[in-house]
């Protein structure tokens, strides 16, 4: 089902929203049980598995199915990593300290809970907080449109910037996340404790050691996944034979493309399109907070387990938005009730495939497309937009 209309913002009853967004939360909290936490384990021990058979399989040729298989356990640890970091499993009975944000993760624990480009403790700065309280504002850290500014002004044809964004898409962990991610947690810090000089890591100082921030990226985050993902791991399968450590690492490789890209085509469209809004102010109050939240995102396809596990429950991105320390399965329970209540108080609520969302997000990247800018003062009216369900 699909609608369209034109809505002022001054007509949207912000207040009214929230006062029942507040007490549907209420009852969401007072209904978390044991079998949220189980929940969790399930989509562990399912991530575990497919990781064991890309690995057992890997050794034997270089091929698109162990690869995709190993690809997809990456993806289930940033999985329980982005739900886990934001609280949403620590008041839920039962839960071991292993599962809650205060653990996981945090320290040595790093290397067997999430182990990946990032720094787990920058990850959970800029993404938790920098970018969930200023979404869609300039201040915050991933947005899509202001990091194209250099692309979508660029005067060349359009398949060359689409092979840009594609090589970006392979590798972004790599050559985005990890250094944005260390850059604002490091800035944030900063700005607080005014400790050092502070040069953040660009295209420009990406290989100069002279600056410590540099030099962090490439010791904490670099060199140590480097080191097990394509030197240990496919050294373990030494007693096979040098092929079989060979096609290992040729199928990590192509697992840690495949990864980076899907990552990149779930994580990237959420709040990227030409109907979704860009603010140029930090909102008021809670109010103001919880509609820039819903103008801002769009989710994808929701409704069950298998829809939302290798979309990592990013389809629920204005759930999430309005409600992050929630567990993985509320949000399934949730979602109808809170598109009821946008739809009830005049907010437009965009669901539509991630392959829809993906092609918007690309048209906003290459200068095809321009979000909905919101100056600081309120009762503009904007275009109209679509909302399709599913």
């Amino acid at each position: 089902m699909e609608m369209a209309k034109s809505v002022s913002l001054d007509e949207i009853d912000s207040e009214g929203f929230t006062r029942e967004l507040e007490a549907l939360r209420r009852d969401v909290v007072q209904s978390l049980c044991h079998q949220d936490f189980l929940h969790l384990l399930k989509m562990k021990r399912i991530g575990n598995l497919i990781t064991l058979l890309g690995y057992a399989t890997a050794w034997i040729i270089p091929n698109p199915i162990s690869a995709a298989l190993i690809a997809q356990g990456i993806l289930t640890r940033w999985l329980l990593m982005h739900h886990i970091s934001h609280g949403a499993y620590d008041r839920v009975p039962g839960v071991t300290p292993g599962y809650t944000s205060k653990t996981f993760a945090r320290g040595w624990r790093r290397f067997i809970d999430w182990f990946d480009w990032i720094l787990p403790a920058a990850w959970a700065c800029e993404h938790n907080f920098l970018h969930h309280y200023h979404t869609g504002e300039d201040g915050d850290p991933d947005l899509v449109e202001r990091h194209a500014e250099i692309m979508r002004n660029w005067r060349c044809p359009r398949p060359l910037k689409y092979l840009v964004l594609f090589l970006t898409g392979i590798t972004w962990k790599f050559s985005y996340y990890a250094p944005n991610t260390l850059n604002a947690f490091e800035s944030h810090k900063n700005r607080s404790q005014q400790k050092r000089q502070l040069t953040p890591i660009g295209f420009s100082n990406f290989f100069d050691v002279r600056n410590w921030l540099v030099r962090k990226l490439w010791l904490s985050c670099y060199l140590p996944f480097f080191t097990l993902n394509f030197v240990v791991i496919p050294l373990l399968f030494l007693p096979l034979g040098k092929t079989a450590v060979l096609f290992v690492l040729i199928n990590r490789v192509l697992a840690e493309f495949i990864t980076n890209f899907h990552s990149y085509m779930v994580i990237a469209p959420n709040h990227t399109g030409s109907d979704l809004f860009r603010f140029d102010h930090h909102y008021k109050n809670k109010q103001e907070f919880y509609v820039n939240q819903v103008l801002g995102s769009v989710n994808y396809k929701t409704g069950s387990d298998w829809i939302d596990y290798p979309q990592m429950w990013l389809n629920y991105q204005i759930e999430h938005h309005l409600l992050p320390d929630l567990p993985m399965t509320k949000y399934q329970q949730v979602q109808p009730k809170i598109q009821a209540l946008c739809s009830k108080y005049n907010l437009p609520y965009l669901q539509e495939s991630v392959f829809k969302r993906f092609r918007k997000f690309l048209d906003i990247c290459v200068g095809d497309g321009t979000m909905v800018r919101v100056p600081s003062e309120s009762g503009r009216a904007y275009t109209p937009v679509k909302s399709s369900r599913g």
